[in-house]
């Protein structure tokens, strides 16, 4: 098993234990050894800084800023999205044509959205040859 994996598995009691000992067997005033704040930091992740801190009797900021310093990940499980919001892209403004056409026979007028100048022209020409 990985140093890491070990960690992440210890139980609050078994970190509380060994920082026990640790206090019991330390001559003066020597740091906490990174192996316990590792250990700490792990148990943190899992159980949250406050409870880990109280438990531990640690100061919660310094084992924060422990638990960033180790990155001690805890893979997370990731959720599906609650709430998609679908939009449709449609354009501001759809562009609107009309088309006027006379001769000797009469008038045509072709009013039209969303199509192409170049679509009308082929449109409006149909029209006129049919009309005429």
């Amino acid at each position: 098993m990985s140093h890491s994996r070990r960690l992440q598995a210890l139980s609050i009691e078994e970190v509380q234990a060994r920082f026990g000992q640790w206090r019991q067997s330390r001559q003066g005033k020597v740091p906490i050894p990174d192996e316990l704040w590792a250990a700490a930091a792990a148990v943190a992740q899992r159980d949250g800084v406050n409870r880990t801190a109280a438990a531990l009797r640690l100061d919660g900021g310094k084992l924060k800023r422990r638990m960033r310093a180790t990155a001690v990940a805890v893979p997370r499980k990731s959720r599906p999205p609650a709430f998609v919001e679908l939009t449709a892209l449609t354009p501001v403004s759809l562009p609107e044509y009309t088309i006027e056409l006379e001769g000797r026979n009469g008038k045509l007028r072709i009013h039209c959205k969303a199509a192409t100048a170049a679509e009308l022209s082929v449109l409006s020409r149909a029209l006129w040859d049919l009309a005429c």
